[in-house]
């Protein structure tokens, strides 16, 4: 029997945190940068760790760990690939690793200065369970900005999809857009890390953005229905890690995959019944 009065903000949690992540997995997957959220997210671990090392705890660990993600997604909002003459996925693998190496850096001090790194491991393996209202609110604030972003550049979103060199022949501020997309990510990611944690989160955006792009067509059905499954994997995550007994976050990202191969089956299905 599930206790509603203290279970309630962390299913509300979960599918806030799907929905917002699933949203953005649209843009992320449909560039073709998958990688973003794993860069962005893995940088924000690595400022975690040092303002762990620093003496902050719990909550508080979201200020450094949001510094580190968009100071990296600033770089990468500067680091045009047409002037740096480097791939933006070359670009993101050289960041992902230098924060891997900072993270794991700082992690490996953690018993030099007798400094307890059980904080760091609930970003790492994500703590849903503690996701109380205040946490709710701040990732539907989060989400609520995200959204209003989505409403104001819906057109050239939908041009930088296409093609960032077409976007700015057609007047699009690219750069602009491009660097608010990449801060809104690095929020994103941030506030969303106690839902699976920061090893796992990229799958909560990836998964529902994937099988969405398998069950319809078009840019904003494909919003909706991420949106939508999104939500969908970390409620009914949470339910059936609630019901067995294990990890939250594991259970979300597996959850999460089967809704994928769902899709991938209803598409398989679709395609060969319209082909007779």
């Amino acid at each position: 029997m599930i206790d509603l009065t203290y279970w309630a903000p962390v299913m509300v949690g979960g599918a806030v945190a799907g929905a917002s992540t699933g949203m953005l997995g649209v843009y992320i997957i449909g560039m073709r940068i998958p990688f973003l959220g794993v860069c962005v997210s893995h940088a924000a671990l690595a400022g975690a760790v040092f303002g762990s090392l620093a003496g902050l705890t719990g909550p508080m660990l979201l200020v450094p760990a949001l510094v580190g993600a968009v100071a990296t997604a600033m770089l990468l909002g500067m680091l045009e690939p047409e002037t740096t003459h480097i791939n933006i996925n070359v670009l993101m693998g050289l960041l992902f690793t230098l924060s891997m190496g900072l993270a794991f850096l700082g992690i490996g001090l953690f018993p030099r200065y007798g400094i307890s790194d059980n904080d760091v491991r609930n970003l790492l393996w994500g703590s849903l369970i503690f996701c109380r209202w205040n946490h709710v609110a701040l990732m539907s604030a989060v989400a609520g900005v995200q959204v209003v972003f989505v409403v104001l550049f819906y057109k050239e979103m939908r041009a930088i999809m296409f093609s960032r060199l077409h976007a700015s022949a057609a007047g699009v501020h690219v750069t602009f857009v491009w660097t608010i997309f990449l801060i809104l990510t690095a929020a994103v990611l941030t506030v969303n890390f106690q839902t699976v944690g920061g090893l796992m989160i990229y799958s909560l955006m990836a998964n529902p953005a994937a099988a969405a792009f398998l069950l319809v067509k078009g840019h904003g059905r494909a919003l909706a229905v991420a949106m939508l499954l999104g939500a969908t994997s970390g409620f009914g995550g949470f339910l059936i890690a609630a019901v067995t007994d294990l990890s939250t976050g594991a259970i979300i990202v597996i959850f999460s995959s089967v809704l994928v191969a769902v899709a991938a089956i209803v598409n398989y299905w679709r395609r060969r019944g319209a082909s007779r």
